[in-house]
């Protein structure tokens, strides 16, 4: 932490920023109505007795919204693949060919999409909670530098209302995030 007001707060918005950043990262992990590699990077293959992410094993491609063909580049680990992804919580049962894996990812239910929208709502809260955690941190480094009286207590009470302002900017971002995953995981 820095350790002045301009510090504190270009540091707390930075994590902040990383926040927003990494819930839209889990948000895109959630499965909608169309295929996308985000689903895939939480799946690893055990690969000659090391845990590996499927993405560094074997190609994705998307030909269709709900179809996904698998292209191992060591065809030894087809088998792997093919167990990972019949164990993974996606809800297919992989097709191979010999040469790739077809998936077929089956159409959502009214069931499996509230499902997806109270994890959507978890992963939203966990951001929010990680952005309250940073504006709490910066607080505490403002309320030490205004107790050291390094800054008078004007400047800290400005401080602190720059702070709620960065912190209600980056919530309403996590929830514009909700809503938009939220109507993503409506649309049939």
């Amino acid at each position: 932490m820095s350790d002045d007001i301009p510090g504190i707060l270009k540091d707390a918005e930075s994590k902040m920023a990383k926040t927003i950043d990494v819930t839209k990262e889990e948000f895109s992990a959630i499965r909608t109505g169309r295929a996308n590699a985000a689903m895939f990077q939480g799946i690893t293959v055990d690969y000659y007795g090391a845990p590996t992410p499927l993405n560094q094993l074997a190609s994705l491609q998307f030909p269709e919204a709900r179809t996904i063909i698998v292209t191992p580049y060591d065809k030894t680990a087809t088998s792997a693949i093919e167990s990972a992804l019949r164990d993974s919580d996606l809800g297919v049962n992989p097709t191979n060919n010999g040469d790739n894996l077809r998936l077929v990812l089956p159409a959502l239910t009214e069931e499996r999409r509230k499902e997806y929208v109270k994890l959507a709502k978890n992963k939203a809260e966990d951001g929010r909670i990680a952005v309250r955690g940073t504006r709490g941190n910066a607080k505490k480094s403002i309320e030490k530098l205004v107790k050291d009286k390094e800054i008078g207590e004007d400047e800290g009470t400005r401080a602190e209302k720059d702070l709620e302002a960065l912190t209600k900017k980056y919530i309403e971002q996590v929830d514009a995030a909700l809503a938009a995953k939220e109507t993503e995981l409506a649309t049939v």
